[in-house]
């Protein structure tokens, strides 16, 4: 009986190593100046984004960091639109991380 316990502590061990070590690891230089271009010129994107880079960036893969960062280059009104789900991105990959960021957010009441 205990072994079977101890088993199954180190298989649970070895899933969270394995779900660490897939989460990108971003320096705090780097966080920075994510957070400097999450600095937009309408508050409901400050609240989104910076939201989103302080609760969940860290959990993206690597490929949804890039697409993160190519979002951030998407004029202030279209971000604005595609986070509060009124348009949805042609790039499958932008919409994913644009729907992420609106999930994050929680719910709109």
């Amino acid at each position: 009986m205990c072994s079977l316990w101890l088993n199954g502590f180190i298989s649970l061990n070895k899933g969270l190593e394995k779900l660490v070590s897939t989460e990108a690891k971003v320096s705090n230089t780097e966080l920075s100046r994510l957070r400097w271009q999450c600095r937009r010129g309408m508050l409901e994107l400050d609240l989104f984004l910076q939201g989103f880079l302080d609760k969940s960036y860290n959990h993206l893969s690597p490929e949804q960091q890039q697409t993160f960062e190519l979002l951030l280059e998407t004029p202030d009104q279209m971000l604005l639109d595609y986070l509060m789900g009124r348009v949805i991105p042609y790039d499958k990959e932008i919409a994913d991380v644009a729907k992420q960021i609106r999930l994050a957010a929680g719910p709109r009441t």
